[in-house]
């Protein structure tokens, strides 16, 4: 039996590939990619070099293969690239088609902090002094800077970090970046059920940093995206996209009174995937702006710690994870109603509610709004009655969303966000004479 389906284009599962940077060659795609298809996966993240670029071979094929690189930057907080390196990177980066790039790696956490600079005062506003020029930087260059992903609870509480961060990135004001971050985290089982944490703070108000009452829940479990999207909401006004790594039941944790065995650890794994594909079930839909999931661990070497929660082991076996998620996609194919359609547009009764029915998303600059674009789409106004706004995150929330402006202030990996969250995309970019074209068109038909 052909194990290697026609899947969508994009889904919102994938997975972290060797936890090192020497895993690049041709030789591994051809064992990769079509392991990687047979399980739904289209994304993928990638251990970033800090003093080189990942082959470009290596990033065309994955994106040849719809698969999207998320590069994943372990930098230093105190030994952070110059700003000339890392432009010199997220330039070449895009250029070969990556889209999203993680800065950082649980600064939340003392061991990722020398002993004296942990201790000083301001901890998260030096860090957003570290952060935010290499935010800027990727942004600059047409990528898509994601907040690091927090340590849950950790040596400074997460929540509390990610409020104060937050916080600190909007009374810098820089718009440019807050137009463009995404935020991810650790969904960290810890030995909790899937539900654990559901409805973030707003069902569990008992719940602060470090206190966890008796009878609560907190954020600590698969649903760490409800408590920071509503973070996210409440400083912005508007969620941002949001990532999961490490994603996963790990060999060893358990959420139910069975003695853990691989078949347990498939079939955890395989509800997490079902869940994240829309499937209904008896827990509440994940957010749209949730774009993926990303288990841990494709892959490693037998001398890596992690080497046991690799589902393709050092020895060439497999844990039972692997044919059942294959099983799973094989059996589903997506139908032909949906066949080539984004995994979330495919469950989009099911996962977002839409209040949006028609968003124009338009582009801002330095100076502010352009006043031609305001102009030339007041015929397109009178006809469609879009809700004309400025945020990805809030045209998440429409039905269908129409794109007009300069590929390189509205690059691909917006509609592809959009796409992935289930949203119709119209794409009418480009130069000014093409977008005039284009409205016309669509006006007198």
């Amino acid at each position: 039996m052909d194990r290697t389906p026609t899947l969508p284009q994009i889904t919102r599962l994938g997975f972290h590939y060797y936890p090192d940077t020497l895993h690049y060659r041709e030789s591994d795609l051809k064992t990769w990619i079509p392991e990687l298809q047979a399980m739904a996966a289209s994304w993928l993240i990638l251990q970033a070099p800090l003093n080189c670029a990942i082959p470009e071979g290596f990033l065309r094929q994955l994106l040849e293969h719809k698969i999207q690189p998320i590069l994943h930057f372990h930098f230093s907080p105190t030994q952070p690239p110059t700003i000339e390196d890392f432009s010199l990177l997220c330039r070449t980066y895009f250029r070969w088609g990556v889209r999203y790039v993680i800065l950082f790696d649980r600064p939340n956490n003392r061991a990722n902090w020398p002993a004296t600079t942990w201790a000083q005062s301001n901890l998260v506003e030096r860090f957003l002094d570290i952060f935010q020029p290499l935010a800027l930087t990727a942004v600059t260059a047409g990528l898509n800077p994601v907040f690091p992903p927090l340590e849950p609870g950790g040596d400074y509480w997460d929540t509390a970090f990610l409020r104060t961060a937050f916080e600190g990135l909007l009374r810098r004001n820089q718009l440019p970046l807050l137009d463009r971050l995404a935020i991810s985290g650790y969904p960290k089982m810890n030995n909790h059920p899937l539900s654990w944490g559901t409805g973030g703070p707003e069902r569990w108000p008992t719940t602060r940093p470090y206190d966890t009452p008796l009878g609560s829940e907190d954020q600590r479990g698969f649903r760490i995206f409800d408590w920071y999207l509503a973070l996210s909401e409440a400083v912005f006004s508007r969620r941002l996209p949001m990532f999961l790594l490490g994603a996963g039941f790990q060999p060893g944790e358990n959420s139910s009174n069975e003695p853990y065995t691989g078949d347990l650890h498939a079939a955890q794994n395989l509800q997490i995937s079902r869940l994240m594909m829309g499937e209904k079930m008896d827990i509440d839909p994940v957010p749209a702006e949730v774009f993926s999931c990303n288990f841990w661990l494709l892959a490693a070497n037998k001398d890596h710690p992690d080497a046991s929660a690799a589902w393709f082991q050092p020895d060439g076996s497999q844990l039972p994870a692997v044919d059942v998620l294959r099983q799973w996609a094989f059996a589903h194919q997506w139908t032909a109603a949906t066949q080539g359609q984004p995994a979330a547009a495919q469950s989009a009764h099911s996962i977002p509610r839409r209040p949006i029915s028609h968003y124009l998303l338009l582009p801002t600059y330095d100076f502010g709004i352009a006043d031609w674009h305001m102009e030339v789409i007041r015929p397109y106004v009178k006809r469609f009655h879009p809700t004309i706004g400025f945020s990805p995150a809030e045209a998440v929330h429409a039905r269908r969303v129409t794109i007009l402006g300069d590929p390189q202030m509205v690059p691909d990996s917006i509609l592809d966000g959009l796409a992935t969250a289930g949203c119709i995309v119209e794409d009418l970019r480009g130069d000014g004479t093409t977008i005039a074209s284009k409205l016309a068109s669509l006006i007198i038909q």
